[in-house]
């Protein structure tokens, strides 16, 4: 049987479940770290991203400081 060089494995996408739990996020509104990841690696090269937990707090305090934007 002959052999076949060996090639690198394309890089594949996110999976069906990581695009999932990302679209499940957007719909209810929670942070999406990865999202925010890609975006400052995408758009602002030469900042440093917030950590995780950073992230999760600037978010969830832009969401409630302002008293308006709650239904209830």
């Amino acid at each position: 049987m002959p052999q076949r060089d060996a090639q690198p494995m394309p890089q594949a996408g996110p999976s069906w479940v990581q695009r999932a739990a990302s679209l499940l996020r957007r719909i209810i509104g929670a942070p999406d770290y990865a999202a925010y990841l890609a975006h400052v690696r995408a758009h602002h090269p030469d900042r440093t991203p917030l950590g995780e937990r950073e992230f999760l707090a600037e978010r969830l305090n832009a969401r409630y400081e302002k008293p308006g934007a709650r239904c209830c």
